[in-house]
């Protein structure tokens, strides 16, 4: 039988990050696994050639993965207790990152959250879990937001 030893949970640090964090959590504490938890920040080595000096790219980028990473630090140590887990502040394509983490860390399931976006913010954003989901060769499980209680 397939052992879940390895969990790579994928966070966008949003509000919805909290309910895949519960989820990571419930399984690894059932399987007895360790949790890598990412986030991925946007290169934005596209905009290069848009008269943006580079530098000022890298010192923006480098001023957002410093933020991310005080942001993960906090965020792990909130809301993965009684697990073993590390957080990693990834930059590129959030898909392609997730997928070649997942590889390198030998994950044997991936937790991430998905927006349910639909119509045109979906064609013009398309979906990284959906970009996840069809190309992991490990399981994934997606966590859609749930909508806001009615009181």
């Amino acid at each position: 039988m397939k052992q879940i030893k390895k969990i790579l949970c994928a966070v966008d640090l949003s509000d919805h990050s909290k309910a895949v964090a519960e989820y990571a959590v419930l399984l690894a504490k059932g399987m007895n696994a360790e949790v890598v938890v990412v986030y991925t920040a946007p290169s934005l080595s596209q905009y290069v050639g848009f008269h943006v000096p580079p530098n000022t790219i890298e010192n923006f980028v480098g001023e957002i993965v410093t933020g991310a990473e005080k942001s993960m630090e906090a965020f792990v140590a909130e809301h993965f207790p009684g697990v073993t887990a590390r957080g990693q502040v990834l930059i590129g394509y959030a898909a392609e990152e997730i997928l070649r983490r997942a590889h390198e860390e030998e994950a044997d399931l991936i937790v991430m959250g998905t927006h349910g976006r639909k119509g045109i913010d979906r064609i013009l954003f398309g979906s990284v879990a959906e970009k996840v989901v069809k190309n992991a060769d490990m399981p994934v499980l997606t966590i859609r937001p749930s909508a806001p209680a009615s009181v």
